[in-house]
């Protein structure tokens, strides 16, 4: 059994130190570009929506080095991404019948034993102990927590550095050392390694730069190459951009929804705009606007795939937000026929309406 994950921001890299540590065959994904859209539109239902398009892609490829058994998340609510898995396995299946798709999901959903029963068919794999095992569990955990912290460090320190470009040049040598890693201690070790050198990159605090909130469906504004590398180029721009929504705030959202703890601020800042969850994280993109504009961001972008559903109930309420808060938000919808240069063009004029603004206040 050949292990591979779709890309999904930094889950490949826990991924990696997960399987990795309990010694089963793992196959890092290739890096999504223009080739994993195009095989995975030729495969896809022409109707449905980028992240699947992409993922299809991903998994092709990776069935190309080799790859035969892949694990996904599973759905949140009334959402497309409920029937992701099925459509998947189906599409799989036909090209090549020795492919598994194994899909983690709530034991709310699924139920607690079939759970158990997906996690063992992987966990069987491993010689390991079963102490060694939950150890391999936490260290994952641990990734995801480090490099999903400092990747959220580095792109707000972005607006503040003084040599430009070294916060965006730190996040891509520490995504390409956690790749080349040969196993899980080496990971914690680069990771301990870049936390030292992100803390010493030098800053100045009088600066006021942009800050923008990145807002919307959790994998558009996850996977670079969905959004058009937004947050690299805002990056670029001297702009300080921050999000909630990371691999890890997944992992830590399901362990607190039995409790119905999870998410208590983005569920209190909704309550007056969208009180009730209606599938995907439309719920969480109100809450997280209203959460931007208090915490003194100067906007925030909503991106979401064309056909979205919950995401566009969430866009017919932000403009009510923006208004009452006089807090200005741009919405960038994304399919495969994007148009990079007009994508750009929104992004700057956007850029260049929170500066006018900003000048305005500081006079």
């Amino acid at each position: 059994m050949k292990i591979s994950v779709p890309n999904l921001g930094n889950t490949a890299i826990a991924a990696k130190a997960l399987f990795d540590s309990l010694k089963i065959d793992y196959l890092f994904p290739e890096e999504t570009s223009s080739r994993t859209l195009e095989i995975g539109c030729k495969y896809s239902p022409e109707e449905i929506c980028l992240p699947f398009k992409i993922m299809i892609g991903n998994y092709l490829e990776a069935i190309e080095k080799g790859a035969d058994t892949f694990i996904i998340t599973g759905s949140c609510g009334p959402c497309r991404y409920g029937e992701y898995c099925e459509l998947q396995i189906n599409i799989l299946k036909k090209l090549n019948p020795k492919v598994n798709l194994i899909v983690i999901d709530a034991p709310g959903d699924i139920g607690r034993k079939e759970l158990l029963n997906r996690i063992k068919f992987i966990s069987e794999k491993s010689p390991l102990s079963r102490g060694e095992k939950i150890k391999a569990v936490l260290n994952a955990i641990k990734v995801i927590n480090s490099v999903d912290e400092l990747e959220k460090s580095l792109r707000f320190k972005a607006g503040y550095e003084i040599n430009r470009g070294q916060c965006k040049k730190t996040l891509q040598g520490l995504k390409k050392a956690l790749k080349e890693a040969s196993n899980t201690k080496e990971i914690l070790s680069i990771l301990k390694y870049y936390k030292k050198v992100s803390s010493e990159i030098a800053i100045d605090k009088r600066i006021n730069p942009i800050k923008i909130a990145i807002i919307g469906e959790i994998y558009t504004i996850i996977e670079p190459f969905s959004n058009l590398y937004i947050e690299d180029k805002l990056m670029d721009y001297g702009v300080s951009t921050t999000k909630t929504l990371y691999p890890s705030w997944w992992v830590k959202n399901l362990l607190m929804t039995p409790l119905k703890i999870q998410s208590l601020d983005i569920r209190m800042a909704s309550r007056e705009y969208l009180p009730h969850y209606i599938g995907g994280h439309g719920r969480e993109c109100i809450g997280e606007a209203v959460l931007a504009q208090r915490q003194g961001c100067d906007g925030a972008i909503q991106i979401f795939p064309f056909g979205c559903m919950p995401e566009i109930v969430s866009k017919s309420i932000l403009p009510s937000i923006s208004r009452d808060k006089d807090f200005p938000i741009m919405t960038l919808v994304v399919d495969e026929l994007t148009g990079e240069a007009g994508y750009i063009t929104r992004i700057e004029a956007f850029v260049d309406l929170l500066e006018r603004r900003n000048k305005k206040c500081i006079i």
